[in-house]
């Protein structure tokens, strides 16, 4: 792809050839683009792609994926931004560039680090996850061709003879014959998500998949190929990146969409260590609830709970200094020796703080990457309690958080369709008794801060709520009635944002 200053010159093509180009509104960017893009081209699909991501991410938190609402939400976007979304519109070749061109702007901009590359592929994973979904049934099997994957639908005759034991395998069927439509026959190592959940029919070393259960497949291909990407073009990002035209744009796109980083900034030093007991039980998130709670009871924790925790806490305002007392005060009543505690983990504490090896200054962990990474063990207690927690222990503890029954069936079956943070904020408006929070939840110190704005008067309280588990003040602002309020907020700050970029690019 080659940039120029001027604007694009369009290439008259002929329609079979347009439609060679993009046979589908959806896909597995293969290939790269060729052609002239101008800069100011460049620029704005470049922020439209990011717009229509972060809807994806806030649609995602806010509503279950695949609900009406949300297939409703995130179409209307993708008209509004004209994007690809439905195979059966005509004059679809611009809607289909524009998807191809601006995927592959963005991974110049989010294959930067490790976080960057994992947000960017979930959003493109739950974006090709909905295309996949309306995508006509007839269409399929080409998709699967254009996308190289060797998945054929197998004959009538073929699935006549496996019915039983495919609806018997396959729990998505619900064990009723009339819900199997298509069926493909799979390589059994491109099915191990399925056959580790023991979700399909297994024979002669190959996987049939109902058509219910195909997504999962598609999508863990997509992943693996996006992700292999990203590290190819990390590889050739430093000649990208020498090209002064493209770099305030890449660096601005890197810096300011993944979400606020929750850095410590201005709140250092405004909580006490007294303050810390009575916030955890007001304040936190459950899963820093129960770092702190296995912190007092133990008086120790592993590396990846210290971690956890005390990146969390540096984002809510405790210093350096106020991080050593409490950490040593706290493995001392654990009788460990003084100097040990000095010795041993001192260090990675200044670490943490940007003060002993690289210098780098490390900021709280998201929701994205609690629930992705480092897996909780026996004897650890970080991680993400709705992901990680058996259900009957996450039963219990929502027990112990006073949730009525109704709101942990409610927050129980969120989390069995694996709706980890939307699980959170329905807790979170449970324990602070708002009907809607009126944000998308996806970091630990978000629940924190906007706890503590609901507690100084920012919301109004419902009416038949459950008793937190300390007296809270009643604060009386209207409350947001439309889940859709929190997505204009956040697309109006995301505007903000880009007003920025553009005078950067003037």
């Amino acid at each position: 792809m080659e940039f120029s200053g001027g604007k694009r010159r369009k290439l008259r093509l002929a329609d079979d050839q347009r439609n060679a180009c993009y046979p589908h509104s959806l896909q597995f960017y293969l290939q790269p683009p060729s052609g002239n893009v101008s800069l100011t081209e460049f620029e704005t699909l470049a922020i439209d792609r990011v717009k229509l991501l972060k809807t994806v991410e806030n649609l995602g938190v806010s509503y279950m994926k695949g609900t009406e609402q949300y297939q409703s939400k995130l179409e209307a976007e993708l008209r509004k931004l004209k994007f690809s979304y439905r195979e059966s519109l005509e004059d679809e070749y611009e809607p289909r560039r524009k998807d191809h061109i601006s995927h592959f702007i963005l991974r110049l901009a989010y294959c930067q680090s490790e976080d960057l590359r994992r947000w960017f592929i979930q959003q493109e994973m739950d974006l090709l996850r909905f295309r996949f979904s309306i995508l006509p049934k007839d269409k399929i099997q080409s998709f699967l061709k254009d996308s190289h994957l060797q998945f054929e639908a197998i004959s009538d005759e073929e699935k006549a003879l496996r019915e039983q034991d495919i609806v018997a395998s396959s729990p998505s069927l619900g064990g009723a014959p009339s819900g199997l439509e298509s069926v493909y026959k799979i390589p059994f190592a491109e099915a191990l998500d399925l056959f580790r959940g023991r979700k399909v029919y297994l024979e002669n070393g190959f996987a049939y998949v109902p058509h219910k259960d195909i997504v999962a497949i598609v999508l863990n291909e997509f992943r693996t190929k996006l992700s292999k990407a990203l590290a190819l073009t990390a590889r050739s990002l430093p000649a990208v990146q020498s090209d002064e035209r493209l770099q305030p744009l890449l660096n601005h796109l890197s810096h300011s969409y993944t979400g606020q980083d929750y850095s410590t900034q201005g709140n250092a030093g405004k909580i006490s260590l007294d303050q810390i007991d009575s916030l955890s039980t007001k304040c936190f998130p459950p899963c820093m609830r129960q770092l702190h709670k296995a912190l007092r009871e133990n008086h120790h924790l592993r590396h990846g709970g210290r971690m956890q925790y005390g990146l969390f806490l540096k984002g809510i305002g405790l210093t350096l200094e106020q991080a050593l007392q409490f950490w040593k005060q706290e493995f001392i009543r654990g009788k460990m020796d003084p100097d040990k505690f000095d010795k041993g983990y001192s260090y990675n504490i200044r670490h943490s703080y940007g003060k002993e090896g690289k210098r780098t200054d490390y900021t709280p962990y998201s929701c994205m990457k609690i629930i992705l990474t480092n897996t909780p063990g026996q004897g650890d207690y970080h991680g993400c309690p709705f992901r990680h927690s058996d259900p009957e222990l996450l039963r219990q503890k929502l027990q112990a958080y006073k949730i009525p029954p109704a709101g942990i069936s409610q927050i129980l079956d969120l989390v069995k369709g694996t709706h980890y943070q939307v699980a959170c904020q329905k807790f979170f408006e449970m324990t602070h008794n708002v009907d809607d929070c009126g944000f998308s939840l996806s970091h630990p110190n978000q629940f924190f801060f906007e706890s503590q704005r609901i507690l100084s008067g920012g919301k109004d309280i419902k009416k038949d709520s459950v008793q937190p588990e300390t007296p809270q003040p009643k604060p009386s602002v209207q409350r947001s009635k439309d889940p859709s309020s929190t997505l204009d907020s956040l697309s109006s700050a995301l505007d903000m944002d880009l007003e920025e970029l553009e005078e950067l690019l003037q």
